[in-house]
């Protein structure tokens, strides 16, 4: 069985980059979120957002919707099931690893 150390490497690597994580994890909360709305949220740049989600949308993880709004641009972001899926795995194997991290501490104390 592997140790908790192991287990990190692991993790699906595609969301566990910070800024694919922060993207998942705020939709996954959410029905959908404006490009704006989701940059403030998560302290991004423009650019590093967009090629963020577009990774994460090639992935299947988002769906991204453009319409035109009183002629300005307008980008909702949401989570698909594959997409809330993934992240709550994700989530639930972190989980796992921080449990099995305090219990081999304590066992490796004894």
């Amino acid at each position: 069985m592997p140790n908790p150390f192991e287990k990190i490497a692991q993790l699906d690597k595609l969301i566990h980059e910070p800024a694919r994580l922060s993207i998942l994890t705020a939709l996954a909360s959410c029905e959908s979120a404006d490009f704006t709305f989701l940059r403030n949220l998560t302290g991004l740049s423009d650019g590093n957002l967009s090629i963020q989600v577009g990774k994460l949308e090639e992935a299947g993880l988002v769906n991204i919707h453009k319409q035109f709004i009183e002629r300005k641009p307008s980008t909702r972001i949401s989570i698909s099931e594959k997409g809330t899926q993934t992240v709550g795995l994700y989530w639930s194997q972190l989980d796992e690893i921080k449990k099995n991290a305090d219990s081999w501490k304590k066992d490796s104390e004894e």
